[in-house]
C-alpha cells in the first residue's frame, strides 16, 4: 500500500510537471507592420510565414498579426514606431533608419560585403548578433535576424550604363550605403518605398532604381518601364530583414516565448534563402522574352563602384565608432573566410 501511495504521489507530481509548461504559456497579441507587401516573394512573405509557424508551435498563444505597408504605420517608419512604443514590433529591411542609426545599414547590406551564407555565419557564429543587440539597445529596440535573400540586382535603368560618367546627374533610387556610393559617383539619389517606384519610373521622376531580386522586381512591374537590367548586386550581396521588437515589450515576455520567437525567425532565415535561390532563373528567362536586356556591369564600372564603396565606408567608419566596430568585425570575418571560399567552391565561370 505504501508503494502504491508513493507511486500515486509521484505520478501526480510528474503530471503536474508535464502540464506546467502548457499552463504557463503566455498569450501574445501584437500587430506587426511590414515595410514590404506580403505578396513579394521571399522578401515580404517571410514574416507572414513566421507568424503562421509561431501560431502552430505555440498552440495559438503567440499571434503576431502582420499588416501590409501603410496599414498600421508608414512603410519607412517601422523603426521609429517600434522604438517609441507605438507598436510592439515591426518587420523591415535594416537600414531605412540610416539617418538615426548609421550602423543599421551594415546589418541590412554592405557594398562588396558578405554574401548571404557568410553573413548568416557571421551573425550566428562570428559575433554579429551580439553587435546587433548592442547597436540597437540605446534605441529601445530588440532586433531579431528574421530573413535573408540572395544578392539583389544592381538596378533598372532607362539607358545603358557603360562608364562611371553615365551616372552623373542620374535620378536614381537607392537605399543604405549603396545609395551613398551612387551619390559619390555623381547620381542624384532618393529613397522611395517599393510601392511608389513603378510610377516614379513611368513618369520620369526616376531614371533608374534598385530594389530587390528578379522575382520581386518582376512583381513590381519594372520591366514594363525600363529595359536595361544590371547585375551583380554589388551594393547588396545579401539583403537582410529583421523583426524589430520594442525593448519593454520584449522584456515582459517569458524566456519560453522569447525562445519560440527567436527560433522561428531562424527558421524564417532558412526559408527565405531557399525560396530566393529557387526562383530567380525562371524570372530572368521571362525578362528575356519581355525584351529586357539583362547585363552584368563591366569591370570598369565594378572597379568604380568598389573604389567609391571603400571610400564611403572609410568615411562612415571615421565618423562613427560603432560603425567602425561593426564594419571591422564584418571585414575581418570576410577576410578570414575568403581563402576557403576561393579554394573550397567551384569557380563561378567553371563549366
Amino acid at each position: 500500500m505504501k508503494f502504491i501511495r508513493h507511486t500515486s504521489v509521484l505520478a501526480l507530481a510528474i503530471g503536474a510537471t508535464l502540464s506546467a509548461p502548457a499552463m504557463a504559456q503566455e498569450t501574445v497579441r501584437w500587430g506587426v507592420p511590414m515595410a514590404f507587401g506580403s505578396n513579394l516573394v521571399a522578401l515580404g512573405d517571410t514574416m507572414p510565414w513566421v507568424s503562421e509557424q509561431l501560431k502552430k508551435v505555440s498552440g495559438g498563444t503567440i499571434n503576431l498579426q502582420v499588416f501590409e505597408p501603410g496599414k498600421l504605420v508608414p512603410a519607412l517608419a517601422i523603426f521609429d514606431s517600434v522604438s517609441t512604443g507605438k507598436v510592439e514590433a515591426g518587420y523591415s529591411w535594416m537600414g531605412y533608419e540610416l539617418g538615426k542609426v548609421p550602423v543599421s545599414a551594415l546589418f541590412g547590406a554592405v557594398p562588396f560585403g558578405m554574401e548571404t551564407p557568410m553573413f548568416s555565419a557571421w551573425m550566428y557564429f562570428g559575433g554579429g548578433d551580439a553587435l546587433l543587440k548592442e547597436s540597437f539597445k540605446p534605441h529601445n529596440v530588440y532586433p531579431i535576424f528574421c530573413g535573408s535573400i540572395s544578392p539583389e540586382a544592381a538596378g533598372w535603368f532607362r539607358k545603358e550604363i557603360t562608364k562611371p560618367d553615365d551616372l552623373k546627374g542620374l535620378k536614381f533610387r537607392a537605399a543604405g550605403y549603396g545609395g551613398k556610393v551612387y551619390q559619390k559617383l555623381g547620381a542624384s539619389v532618393t529613397m522611395l518605398p517599393g510601392g511608389e517606384l513603378f510610377q516614379a519610373l513611368e513618369k520620369g521622376v526616376l531614371d533608374g532604381t534598385e530594389f530587390s531580386l528578379p522575382t520581386v522586381d518582376d512583381q513590381l512591374g519594372f520591366s514594363k518601364v525600363a529595359k536595361n537590367y544590371y547585375m551583380p548586386g554589388w551594393h547588396q550581396p545579401s539583403t537582410n530583414q529583421f523583426l524589430y521588437v520594442n525593448m519593454a515589450a520584449w522584456n515582459k515576455l517569458k524566456p519560453q516565448t522569447q525562445a519560440q520567437i527567436e527560433t522561428t525567425c531562424t527558421a524564417g532565415v532558412t526559408m527565405a534563402i531557399a525560396k530566393a535561390e529557387a526562383l530567380q532563373g525562371q524570372t530572368l528567362a521571362k525578362f528575356e522574352k519581355d525584351g529586357v536586356k539583362a547585363r552584368q556591369f563591366n569591370k570598369v564600372m565594378l572597379d568604380a563602384f568598389a573604389k567609391a564603396s571603400h571610400e564611403v565606408m572609410a568615411e562612415e567608419s571615421a565618423k562613427d565608432p560603432l560603425v567602425k566596430k561593426v564594419y571591422d568585425s564584418m571585414t575581418a570575418f570576410q577576410g578570414k573566410n575568403a581563402n576557403w571560399h576561393h579554394l573550397g567552391y567551384l569557380p563561378r565561370d567553371f563549366k
